[in-house]
């Protein structure tokens, strides 16, 4: 090849797929027979037919689906070392006889190990980028980094670690964003508004503005919690979040189930860029009587992102499941078989969780200047045809497992299901190793208590 005709070859090119793209309105719709070109780590076109340039790397993919990479919009990924741990428990003593117990015994190789397992698990189930808020996140960020996924990160802090908790959420945040070749941003994490008093929440809503982060916090959880603020304060967890001055600044409310009546207008005033974080599993699991407004939000004009939660709660990472029972359980809530549509599904899947972690203009769609974090669907399987309506087809047939490569800024992470940054057999055999001392609650320490 010729040094001018080796200047002009992309990076990669993925040809013969059907490539899911948004119009100009943000309707869902699809390019048959779609070329995606990738150059400099960003999507250069999407074209129906070849492309008509050469490429260092090529991916035929015939009979798959090219989509967005889906994101996981609030988990913990270090959790899935706790993955079963806990079952069939309410809430609260899911936390307080359990979690909070074993995370007494966090070792900073518990969270590393932990970290890499999550990320393979991720990136085998098409996941490109996710929301993360745990503890020894320095940690998690060099694992991020070496798996080659996106991460919005933060660490978490409790008002019971004084100022020195929130100090270190800031001090992480600012020395971590933009890392890992902008792979990495970051955000400050105070846990929720029952283990963060007023004055932090406040000073939170300060260092956001002053440093241009995101806050990602729990909120309004369920609707227990939301009863026990107003019988408590008078207020909800939304309405003391607005008087600290957090709906000011970029949020990313997790859950949110507990949201009431009250709390809309609260939310339609906020003058920052509010977004939640809906993990349905957890909440059918902890047999919470409401889930995540849904409807409600999307009309005040906020996001509402796909999320799982840890895999201590949830049991997976597995973001595909999370897009069904959105749609199953809206359906279900508003007693309306058209609520939620598979393409209004996929909408939350891809643009609005690019929102809700503050990427909206960087990734969530196949669209040329576009980051090139892509996956592919493989939808031969017998489970998925044949295909009548393909929008249902990826919501209500489609797996984690149909994932057959996963890219992130035009770099593939898994190609044909093979992992290629991460080590998994060896991940586990240490993790089992290391996991007598890790889940021994015979200390009868807690890192915090559960009381809303």
């Amino acid at each position: 090849m010729s040094p001018a005709h080796a200047k002009s070859a992309a990076d990669l090119i993925i040809s013969a797929c059907t490539a899911l793209v948004h119009d100009d309105h943000e309707q869902i719709g699809f390019v048959e027979d779609a070329t995606i070109v990738v150059r400099d780590g960003r999507i250069e076109a999407v074209t129906s037919g070849p492309a008509g340039i050469p490429a260092r790397e090529h991916i035929d993919a015939r009979g798959q689906v090219a989509m967005p990479g889906l994101v996981n919009c609030h988990t913990h990924a270090p959790m899935v070392t706790l993955r079963g741990i806990a079952e069939d428990l309410p809430v609260e003593e899911w936390f307080n006889e359990f979690v909070w117990p074993i995370e007494s015994n966090l070792q900073e190789k518990d969270v590393e190990l932990g970290a890499r397992l999550a990320c393979a698990e991720m990136i085998r189930g098409g996941v490109t980028c996710f929301a993360d808020h745990y503890f020894s996140m320095d940690t998690v960020a060099a694992v991020t980094a070496e798996s080659g996924l996106r991460a919005n990160l933060g660490q978490a802090f409790f008002s019971s670690q004084g100022a020195a908790g929130r100090e270190r959420s800031l001090d992480f945040a600012l020395r971590n964003r933009d890392t890992a070749e902008g792979r990495i941003t970051t955000s400050l994490a105070p846990h929720a508004p029952y283990t963060v008093d007023d004055s932090d929440l406040a000073a939170t809503a300060e260092l956001a503005a002053q440093h241009g982060l995101l806050v990602h916090i729990h909120a309004s959880e369920n609707r227990d919690q939301a009863e026990a603020s107003l019988a408590r304060h008078g207020r909800t967890p939304v309405e003391i979040l607005a008087a600290a001055g957090l709906f000011d600044t970029d949020l990313l409310l997790a859950h949110g189930t507990g949201i009431m009546e009250r709390d809309l207008p609260v939310l339609a005033r906020a003058t920052g860029r509010i977004a939640v974080a809906s993990a349905p599993r957890g909440y059918l699991k902890f047999a919470w009587p409401t889930t995540t407004p849904v409807r409600a939000l999307r009309e005040l004009g906020i996001s509402v992102g796909l999320a799982t939660d840890g895999a201590a709660s949830n049991n997976s990472l597995d973001v595909w499941e999370s897009m069904a029972l959105t749609a199953l359980v809206q359906k279900f809530t508003e007693a309306d078989a058209r609520r939620l549509t598979s393409r209004q599904a996929l909408h939350h899947a891809t643009l609005q969780s690019a929102r809700a972690v503050g990427l909206g203009q960087e990734i969530g769609s196949l669209a040329p200047g576009r980051r090139a974090d892509i996956i592919l669907v493989d939808l031969t399987g017998p489970h998925t045809q044949p295909v009548h309506d393909l929008a249902a087809t990826l919501v209500h047939s489609a797996r984690a497992g149909d994932v057959r490569t996963t890219i992130v800024d035009g770099r593939i992470l898994m190609r044909d299901r093979e992992l290629l940054t991460l080590d998994v057999p060896a991940v586990v055999r240490e993790m089992n190793e290391r996991m007598p001392a890790l889940i021994d609650r015979s200390h009868g320490k807690r890192i915090q208590d559960y009381d809303t």
